[in-house]
């Protein structure tokens, strides 16, 4: 091309090449030549907008209603069905409010600054998982695929929890409750109480025969459970319908879903307060137990749940930002969120104990009555002496303190003999210091507290419509961290790839149903997230601070935020939450190796559980688990660092952006430069940002058009742009 040539304007074709600004801020910093045409592009702020595959035309990026829309997103989604059954059995198992001071150090330490961080990238580059992590380092593109992985292996037995919800809030709707009392056995000669029932009690029964019918065994399927087969088809139904529009949709629904959970346990709190025995349970909750502040298992613990509270690695959290607005004030969210999800862990707990308390009493009083009339038949057969009585003890009306002396007294005389009279100590402590969580806490221990509530239907149907809301929160961000980065990256339409989603993710969740089920969601809740989500978010920290640069980060966050974040968070994402993360990791794999990996079956005979090891096709689907959720960072890293796939014939490739894609073109350029982008291969450049400024391909040109030093020559051509010296280029 003569050297005085005019470089021409065109109309915008199909041939979009992405920012020049983008692009030469990737060459040799020593061409002035390329320094000067850099210069001459428009710096101004980026369009919130995509490229579609296959359009000319620039179509806004959904985004959210208002900004509480979008913070009641975030908080249901990190606000789930773990703050209220794994917190309070946490705070009960690791010395009561002694375990508050350790899980809001490593809040600080891991929760907020990871938070923000995702919260930033998903913000930043506006983008899914998959691509918020392509464009930052392709190799390590595999983290974004992990994590769709991760959530949709979640969300398989999540949404099985969803379904119970459901079943025992349709069976709410009856006075007394279902599960009330012990169902009668009729026979020809008399009428008796269920065996199983009588050896157990009404609420265990009823979780374990009749809402799960549940197996001897993981071996023994028994086949489907059709009740909770039909539970599980419309808590997928709901999600579906709740996210086939995207946030369009759910966005909505957040309103409802985020807030009722808060209303509901305000109301349970006040309740509790005024139940006999409610106070004890909170004293209980909030008595420190200092001592356990200083084994580990209490910090790894604390760690562990602080992690999966606010959903890291998950990829709800990018995707969820990724519809913000580039100047939000993210860091705000994050601290925001981050506290609410504390707070609501803590009133959760304070509601549990409340409840707990109230519960234990009422055993308590039974346990005092029963012991009672055991004191009374020994005082009639001799076996005790009324003098060992003091004269105040009126049986028939004894309080849970007489009791107690009356006890102590005996105990004291009878030394020797005092076993063998089978005599009960009923202290409340003794109940409350029976650990509950999960599923047991929720559908045995607290069903069992709501039968002795006045008017107990109304508070079974609150409740379990509370955990309906709350595991539909968490579900919505779940869902969204597999929509969202498959939308991004391979531009389908998300109503259809919902559907199949849900549709899919239904006939893989009927192992949960089957009358093994529940030994399935057991064994998915401990092997599927837990390590590969901690390896995850550890590849997430390196990415930020190692690969894309934490001194660039902290710029850009500059750049989007309006200040400069503090400098904490830049010590805590280079040094200190990696090492806390490495920890973790380390310390979860020995607790894995130390723990038998096993479950617990329910024995019908007994009545009882009895732990049983994973037979060994369920030791090779617990590896395969883990291995499956990780594999795609390895798979992902050795495809694109050995160029596995490349349609191009030559050595080398030459690299244009096509509507946000990587595309390989085969030339033979003599003389290039491979060091020409950071000494990067053209596949290893990330994909740039979108800018107002679209370039554009001349058209009629060769398909690339190389200058004499073997760079890229002027077939690139920039639209809205004055004529220019190609000397200057």
């Amino acid at each position: 091309m003569p050297k005085n040539s005019k470089v021409v304007k065109r109309e915008l074709d199909d041939d979009v090449i992405e920012s020049v600004k983008d692009l030469l801020s990737n060459e040799d910093s020593s061409d002035d030549a390329f320094k000067k045409s850099e210069l001459m592009v428009d710096d101004q702020e980026e369009k919130d907008t995509d490229v579609e595959e296959g359009s000319d035309v620039e179509d806004e990026r959904p985004a959210w209603n208002s900004k509480l829309q979008y913070i009641l997103a975030q908080v249901g989604f990190s606000v789930g069905l773990g703050n209220v059954w794994r917190f309070p059995y946490l705070c009960q198992k690791n010395g009561g409010g002694a375990y508050l001071v350790p899980y809001l150090v490593l809040l600080l330490i891991i929760g907020i600054p990871l938070f923000f961080l995702e919260l930033a990238v998903g913000q930043r580059i506006r983008r899914g998982s998959i691509g918020v992590w392509n464009y930052i380092s392709p190799k390590l593109g595999g983290i974004g695929f992990a994590s769709c992985v991760v959530c949709f292996f979640v969300a398989l037995y999540y949404n099985v929890i969803i379904g119970w919800s459901l079943f025992y809030f349709s069976q709410s709707f009856q006075h007394p409750l279902p599960w009330d009392q012990c169902p009668l056995v009729k026979n020809a000669s008399h009428t008796f109480v269920e065996p199983e029932c009588e050896k157990s009690s009404a609420t265990t029964y009823y979780w374990y025969r009749e809402a799960l019918n549940i197996s001897s065994s993981l071996s023994e399927s028994g086949g489907l459970n059709w009740k909770m087969t039909i539970c599980l088809l419309a808590a997928w139904v709901m999600v579906c319908l709740a996210m086939i529009k995207g946030i369009q949709s759910s966005g909505k629904i957040m309103y409802f879903s985020s807030l009722f959970p808060y209303v509901v346990l305000l109301c349970f709190l006040i309740r509790g307060l005024l139940l006999n025995g409610s106070v004890d349970g909170i004293r209980h909750m909030f008595t420190p137990k200092l001592e356990i502040m200083l084994e580990p298992k209490v910090w790894r613990e604390a760690a562990t749940q602080v992690f999966f509270a606010l959903g890291l690695g998950f990829g709800g959290v990018i995707a969820f930002s990724s519809y913000n607005k580039r100047d939000n004030n993210c860091h705000f969210d994050a601290v925001l969120v981050s506290f609410i999800n504390f707070f609501t862990s803590v009133l959760a707990t304070l509601v549990v104990f409340a409840v707990l308390g109230f519960k234990a009493n009422i055993i308590n009083e039974k346990c005092v009555i029963q012991n009672s009339e055991k004191i009374l038949k020994l005082l009639k057969v001799g076996n005790l002496s009324q003098d060992m009585i003091p004269h105040h003890i009126n049986f028939s009306s004894i309080t849970a303190e007489d009791y107690n002396l009356v006890y102590d007294i005996i105990q004291k005389v009878k030394e020797e003999e005092f076993e063998s009279l089978g005599l009960k100590s009923c202290q409340i402590e003794d109940e409350l210091n029976k650990a509950v969580q999960g599923t047991g806490l929720a559908f045995i221990a607290f069903t069992e507290a709501m039968t002795h509530f006045p008017a107990s239907p109304f508070w079974s149907v609150m409740f379990f419509l509370m955990l309906v809301n709350l595991g539909l929160g968490s579900m919505f961000g779940t869902i969204e961290g597999i929509i969202t980065p498959i939308v991004d990256t391979f531009k389908v339409r998300k109503e259809i790839l919902t559907v199949i989603c849900c549709l899919v993710a239904f006939f893989i969740g009927l192992i949960f149903v089957q009358r093994s089920g529940n030994y399935f969601v057991t064994m998915f809740d401990d092997y599927s997230a837990t390590l590969p989500l901690l390896i995850v978010v550890i590849l997430e920290n390196i990415a930020v601070t190692r690969i894309y640069g934490i001194d660039k980060f902290m710029e850009d966050l500059k750049d989007m935020l309006g200040f400069s974040p503090s400098q904490y968070y830049y010590y805590m994402w280079k040094y200190v939450s990696p090492l806390v993360l490495l920890c973790l990791l380390v310390a979860s794999i020995v607790q894995m190796g130390l723990s038998p990996p096993g479950y617990n079956a329910w024995i019908e005979e007994t009545a009882t559980e009895e732990f049983h090891s994973y037979p060994t096709w369920g030791m090779i689907v617990c590896i395969s688990l883990m291995v499956l959720a990780i594999l795609p960072v390895p798979i992902v890293f050795v495809v694109r660092r050995c160029n596995l796939i490349d349609d191009s014939s030559g050595s080398l490739a030459s690299v244009s952006y096509k509507r946000g894609r990587i595309i390989k073109e085969p030339v033979n350029l003599e003389g290039d430069n491979t060091s020409l982008i950071h000494g990067k291969s053209p596949s290893e450049v990330p994909s740039p940002n979108f800018g107002k400024n679209i370039y554009r391909k001349q058209t009629g040109s060769p398909a690339l058009d190389t200058a004499p030093n073997g760079r890229y020559g002027i077939g690139y051509l920039m639209a809205d742009m004055p004529d220019m010296p190609e000397s200057d280029l």
